[in-house]
């Protein structure tokens, strides 16, 4: 009975998320009277502010990636190696951006950054978009941590650690060589989630005023009927791309690890 439960509710939540997207695909392919096309998808690509829009998110997606790694993965392994008595205000810490609307960081910013103040960074595009990967990266913080905190959790830290002390490994070494590689899974994960918080963010791009894709698909859906439909069917496809990459990596270091 328990079973049966277990596939009635997945059934369930297959349908709920499955369904909805059919219909949308269906509705992307009737921009033509009559019969299914890709008209719809060939003048989204064809679009040059699509493919400005998409690589300037991209781009920002990666430099938010490579500056959550770089504060995440060390002092989580601080945290737990060292000072675990800083474990549960290190979590406050990353669960704030939950609570505290992207709406509310992004005009702290403006109020701190803007061309009068001590720093002008919105004075600039690179300033601002310097900015802009401080808020992604703030934004994605607790789904970074959490991933990392998961996968430092599965590694024996102090025992890695000491062993590589031994062998007269430094701080650098012991994360960049020994430590990360063990948590690379975890960290891909967090990268995952990191990318689909920046390409679908809204808030802070759009009161910046910065080229990015959530502002495109803003502007799209508030204009166009069938382009919006295939742009949000093209997020799916990058998005379920990303996961089957993750799944890929995951497969293939775990057959790596297995003995000869």
């Amino acid at each position: 009975m328990k079973r049966l439960w277990a596939w009635a509710a997945l059934t369930v939540g297959l349908l709920y998320f499955i369904l909805p997207l059919i219909g949308m695909t269906n509705f992307s392919l009737k921009m033509r009277r009559g019969e299914y096309s890709f008209d719809a998808y060939l003048k989204v690509f064809g679009d040059d502010r699509f493919r400005e829009t998409f690589s300037y998110s991209v781009t920002l997606a990666l430099f938010t990636i490579l500056v959550g790694v770089f504060l995440v993965v060390p002092t989580a392994y601080w945290v737990r190696l060292k000072l675990p008595f800083l474990r549960p205000y290190i979590e406050f810490i990353t669960l704030l951006p939950l609570v505290i609307p992207a709406i509310v960081v992004v005009f702290g910013y403006i109020r701190l950054y803007n061309t009068s103040s001590w720093l002008p960074l919105t004075g600039s595009a690179f300033g601002t978009d310097m900015l802009l990967v401080f808020g992604y990266t703030v934004l994605a913080l607790p789904y970074m941590y959490r991933a990392v905190d998961t996968g430092l959790r599965t590694i024996d830290v102090t025992t890695l650690t000491e062993a590589a002390q031994s062998l007269g490994a430094g701080w650098f070494t012991i994360i960049g060589r020994i430590i990360l590689p063990n948590v690379l899974i975890a960290v891909l994960s967090g990268a995952f989630l990191t990318f689909a918080i920046v390409i679908g963010e809204f808030t802070m791009a759009a009161l910046l005023n910065r080229p990015a894709f959530g502002p495109y698909m803003q502007l799209l859906g508030a204009n166009r009927a069938y382009e919006p439909a295939a742009l949000a069917v093209i997020a799916f496809a990058i998005t379920w791309g990303c996961l089957g990459l993750i799944q890929l990596v995951s497969r293939l270091q775990k057959s790596a690890q297995r003995p000869v």
